[in-house]
C-alpha cells in the first residue's frame, strides 16, 4: 500500500526538478536576449542570470540524482546548500557597489567581487558535492540487482532489435 505514496513521491520529484529546469532555462534566455535591447539590457537582466542559473544547476542534479523511488535521498540537502550558495554568490557580486581601486581591501588576495565569484560560486560547491556524494554513493549507486535488471532489458532490446549494434 506505501509503494503508490512513495513512487507518487518520485514522480513529484522529478516533476518538479523539470519544472524548476525550465524556469530557470527561461529566466537564463530572458537574461540574455535582454542584452540586444536598445540601450542596453535593464538593470533586472543580470538578476535573472543570478538566480536562473543556480535553478537550472540544482534541477539539472536532482534529475542527474533521482533515482527511482528512493529520489534523491540525503544528497537533497547538499542540492540546496549548493543552490543557495551560488544564487547569494551571484546576488552578492551584482549588488556590491563598483568601488574597486588598487586601495580597495582584498579578500584572500582578490577584491570582493572577485573572492565571492571563485571562493563562493567556484570552491564551496565543488568541497561540498563530491563529499556528499562519497558519502551517499551506496545508497545512490547501482546495486547488483539494479546491474542485473539494466542487462536483462539489455538483452530483451537486442532480441527485438532495438539494442545498438555490436
Amino acid at each position: 500500500m506505501a509503494e503508490p505514496v512513495i513512487k507518487a513521491t518520485a514522480d513529484t520529484t522529478k516533476h518538479s526538478a523539470l519544472l524548476a529546469l525550465v524556469v530557470g532555462v527561461v529566466a537564463i534566455a530572458i537574461g540574455y536576449a535582454a542584452a540586444f535591447l536598445r540601450g542596453g539590457p535593464p538593470v533586472w537582466a543580470p538578476w535573472l542570470l543570478a538566480l536562473g542559473i543556480p535553478v537550472a544547476l540544482g534541477a539539472i542534479m536532482i534529475l542527474g540524482a533521482a533515482r527511482g523511488r528512493a529520489g534523491v535521498g540525503q544528497l537533497k540537502y547538499p542540492f540546496a546548500f549548493v543552490v543557495v550558495v551560488l544564487a547569494i554568490g551571484f546576488c552578492a557580486a551584482l549588488a556590491l557597489p563598483a568601488t574597486e581601486s588598487p586601495l580597495s581591501r582584498l579578500w584572500l588576495g582578490l577584491p570582493a567581487r572577485a573572492a565571492i565569484v571563485i571562493y563562493g560560486i567556484g570552491l564551496l560547491p565543488i568541497i561540498v558535492l563530491p563529499v556528499a556524494y562519497a558519502l551517499t554513493f551506496d545508497t545512490q549507486t547501482l546495486n547488483a540487482e539494479d546491474v542485473a535488471r539494466v542487462r536483462e532489458l539489455a538483452r530483451e532490446n537486442k532480441a527485438r532489435g532495438e539494442g545498438p549494434s555490436s
